[in-house]
């Protein structure tokens, strides 16, 4: 249990003893060796809590309460290899960790110091067991910046956190850096917000610091809404206090003295760590007044979201915090200025703020000297889709997409054929084989019709129609459309509605003229960034697969097979063995011949194209036409 801490002099007494405590937990002191669990959700979602509670239950048993620890840490980003079990001090990582694998551990590793073979990760190139995780070709090319202590402490404790660099950049900032230093220095870094505008974020603090008021607001947006990502969920989950630290510095250098935090509901396990880190932190003195014995004093606030993707964007974020519908406000006067009930706030990322304490500590001439010129620092991305090693990575700004999807991502399971990678979320751009080479900064990523966004990075393969991608991100944005303006409530609507004709077979060239009509009206016209950006991905899907659409509506044709109006399925007469196992699995009983004698037809007509009959099909007679 920590002492307050009053005045920077605990704070760094404090933090030596954490630290040495830390690298005594992880150096196996006195004997004593650790486990770590990953709870992240992924792993929490196959079981990992578990595996913690039946390791704590065969330790005790086995009499090891003295000389093995066992605890959760967050997420360990290598999510396809989940659930992870490491042990210190071999830095021995196991994953796709059963229950049932538990024993093993135990017996073999923790009892007679062996380690478990069948549990080590295998290099997929060389086929040769790697125990060590900095040793996997997944890790090699990231560097942890804003995911620094993620799966390596204790989120639940304050104490881990001090640790591990915890709050020594707020001391810095507080006791030997002016506000407008902070600021500066935030500027001299090149940090730009990771929520996807990629504004400079030091810029933003300066214009809410030169606006005079009795009070101002900092406002974390962690309301992440992309299909797939999972960046800031995980940040949250694995070190929240690094959020918080960030949270307070933004506050202390434009004079903010309150924060809150919007987390979507839907994080039930980042929710619940990040109240407890804002408890413990109100108990030692952390946040409150007068912390660490100067002026600045900062509280800190939790409201939970609905899960409206809309209220990503900060102006509907604001809305909804008040307690008003969430739908965006029109710019200007912009938050820095005229913000949450009326007052200057800023609005960063969770992603943007775990960036901030680093900065502080290592200075920002260090910072910059990683990324590219106009990008610097590192960025999370949420790795998925048509990928071996699917997870969360963090590479430094300028890493290219061949080394993020080949080199880290594993490349393309069964050796298929890379096809698109969809960067930004639901409105950014699908880019493709030409492009792998592109540098992934703001800029580049523009240049080539697509965005940074939050982090998102869908992988896909020679087996997706882009033409149905571009369908599903429609209805998705149609659906999340706060209905505000018309031309993205009506135009995302009947953008929707001519992809399905396309899909559908019954469009024609004039559809795909008045698609690319339409989407620049909703460009021009909407009043959000959701709605600017809604139609990316049909431009891009249209620039860069202008045969698939044509496919669609010349031919009538589906290339890849997907889109279920223009897909018939075939029995192939020379396979077929007259078997009838395909004619008794059809719902639609559609599909006739004589067992042992004639080959069984489908009745295209009658078809409902479930894939049933292909998928029983022993023989692999059945295919898609």
């Amino acid at each position: 249990m920590l002492n307050p801490i009053k005045t920077p002099e605990q704070l760094e007494k404090e933090i030596v003893s954490c630290e040495d405590a830390f690298q005594k937990k992880i150096s196996g002191y006195g004997g004593k060796r650790t486990v770590m669990v990953c709870g992240g959700t992924g792993c929490i979602a196959n079981n990992s809590e578990a595996i913690l509670e039946e390791l704590q239950k065969q330790i005790a048993e086995h009499g090891l309460g003295d000389k093995v620890a066992v605890n959760h840490v967050g997420c360990f980003g290598f999510c396809s290899q989940g659930p992870f079990v490491k042990i210190y001090p071999e830095d021995t990582l196991y994953r796709t960790v059963k229950l049932s694998d538990v024993r093993q551990i135990v017996e073999e590793d923790l009892l007679q110091g062996k380690v478990c073979e069948n549990l080590l990760y295998v290099d997929p190139s060389t086929h040769q067991k790697v125990q060590r995780q900095d040793d996997i070709n997944f890790y090699k090319k990231q560097k942890r910046v804003s995911l620094h202590g993620c799966s390596l402490i204790n989120p639940d404790f304050l104490e881990e956190a001090l640790g591990y660099d915890g709050f020594k950049a707020l001391k810095k900032a507080l006791t030997e850096m002016t506000p407008q230093q902070v600021i500066d220095e935030v500027l001299a870094s090149g940090l730009r917000g990771r929520g996807g505008a990629g504004f400079p974020t030091g810029r933003k603090w300066q214009f809410a610091a030169n606006v005079a008021s009795d009070q101002k607001y900092i406002v974390c947006n962690g309301d992440e809404g992309d299909p797939g990502a999972f960046m800031d969920r995980s940040i949250l989950e694995g070190n929240p206090f690094e959020v918080i630290e960030g949270m307070m510095i933004a506050g202390y250098a434009f004079g903010a003295s309150e924060g809150y935090f919007y987390v979507r509901a839907e994080y039930p396990v980042a929710v619940e760590r990040l109240e407890r880190a804002i408890q413990d932190m109100e108990q030692v003195g952390l946040l409150g007044h007068n912390i660490l014995g100067t002026s600045f004093s900062f509280r800190a606030h939790l409201r939970l979201g609905a899960g409206a993707f809309v209220c990503g964007e900060e102006t509907a974020l604001l809305n909804s915090i008040e307690g008003k519908r969430g739908m965006p406000r029109p710019r200007p006067p912009f938050p820095a200025v005229k913000g949450l009930w009326g007052k200057p706030t800023c609005v960063n990322n969770v992603e943007t703020l775990a960036q901030v304490p680093y900065i502080i500590r290592v200075g920002a001439k260090e910072y910059a000297k990683i990324g590219t010129e106009g990008s610097k620092g590192t960025k999370v991305f949420a790795l998925g889709g048509k990928i071996n090693n699917v997870g969360l990575v963090e590479v430094p700004m300028g890493t290219t997409l061949r080394t993020l999807i080949f080199d880290i991502g594993g490349g393309i399971p069964g050796n298929k054929r890379f096809k698109a990678i969809q960067t930004g979320g639901p409105s950014g751009g699908c880019l493709t084989e030409k492009d792998l080479d592109t540098p992934i900064d703001y800029d580049s990523l523009v240049a080539k019709g697509s965005m940074m966004g939050s982090g998102g990075a869908i992988v896909m393969d020679e087996d997706n129609c882009m033409v149905d991608v571009a369908a599903f991100y429609m209805d998705f944005i149609c659906n999340e459309s706060c209905g505000k303006c018309s031309p993205c409530r009506i135009g995302t609507k009947r953008l929707y509605e001519m992809l399905l004709k396309v899909t559908g077979g019954t469009a024609t060239e004039q559809t795909l003229k008045d698609m690319k009509y339409l989407a620049t009206v909703i460009k021009d016209g909407s009043l959000c960034a959701l709605g600017q950006t809604s139609a990316n991905p049909i431009l891009s899907t249209m620039a860069n697969f202008p045969e698939e659409y044509e496919a669609h509506v010349k031919d009538k044709k589906c290339p890849a097979h997907i889109c279920k109006k223009l897909m018939q399925y075939w029995i192939d007469p020379d396979k077929c063995k007259k078997c009838s196992k395909c004619a008794r699995n059809c719902p639609a009983n559609c599909i006739k011949g004589v067992p042992g004698k004639e080959p069984y037809v489908i009745d295209q007509a009658k078809c409902l194209k479930c894939g049933a009959c292909m998928a029983g099909c022993p023989f692999h007679a059945i295919e898609k036409r």
